[in-house]
């Protein structure tokens, strides 16, 4: 199980493994819609835990559906823009192979996040847990992100919310390699791909009119399993440290 997330920001981790990602959008589009949670889990190449990051992120719009990330309009005032956090993204992203489960849609919005600041993203190795799901756990009755946790004994996790996601995606992901039935995975050639991309940097966002920082907004619940039928933790958001910003 992972460990608890680390107050703030991230302690600075050695380059290489992976990045397991998450994102809540306001929509289904990455090119009509925006990104407004973000979580990264970082791994080593053991699948040892490293890092955590998460945040709410501010829009500049609409939210989406509330009915499914649970996400109000009043819980992202004051929350960073992509921009402000960007530059923390690509360090923890860089050198990674980049993880999700349906991957390439986390790959999708934050490409265009990051091409909305004018910053391209280098093309990296992607490891999805759904498709590892389909070789190592046969026996889920889908291949959805809680059927598959399900399926995994990992328990209850507060799913669409970015963190939640990131972690149980994570434990999928140590399952799936861990498995006994089916080929091994050989990672060894991703991960020494992953390792020599070249990634972008990007300097601190101006800071805001008020100059006042920036609070990163953390949704989370404790980490489960939990036993079938107990009530499971509520969510609660909680201001985790703040970006620093520049003139």
């Amino acid at each position: 199980m992972l460990p608890g997330p680390t107050p703030g920001m991230p302690a600075a981790a050695a380059a290489g493994g992976f990045a397991v990602v998450d994102v809540e959008a306001t929509g289904r589009s990455p090119w009509r819609h925006r990104v407004v949670e973000v979580a990264v889990v970082l791994l080593d190449e053991r699948l040892d835990p490293q890092a955590e990051f998460s945040t709410l992120l501010d829009p500049l719009g609409p939210v989406g559906p509330t009915h499914v990330h649970r996400i109000a309009q009043e819980d992202v005032e004051g929350a960073p823009r992509f921009r402000e956090i960007a530059p923390t993204l690509l360090e923890l992203l860089a050198g990674r192979v980049l993880v999700g489960h349906h991957v390439t849609c986390d790959q999708a919005f934050l490409d265009r996040e990051f091409a909305r600041i004018g910053v391209p993203l280098p093309p990296v190795p992607l490891l999805c847990t759904m498709r590892l799901a389909r070789a190592h756990l046969p026996q889920a009755p889908g291949f959805g992100l809680a059927a598959c946790a399900e399926a995994a004994g990992l328990g209850w996790y507060p799913a669409h919310t970015a963190l939640g996601d990131a972690r149980v995606t994570a434990e999928l992901l140590r399952y799936c390699v861990r498995a006994a039935s089916g080929p091994p995975d050989d990672w060894t050639g991703p991960l020494r791909e992953a390792a020599r991309v070249p990634w972008p940097r990007l300097g601190p966002a101006r800071s805001r009119q008020s100059g006042e920082p920036v609070p990163l907004l953390r949704r989370e619940a404790p980490y489960g399993p939990w036993p079938r039928g107990a009530q499971p933790p509520a969510v609660v958001l909680t201001e985790t440290g703040a970006m620093g910003s520049s003139a």
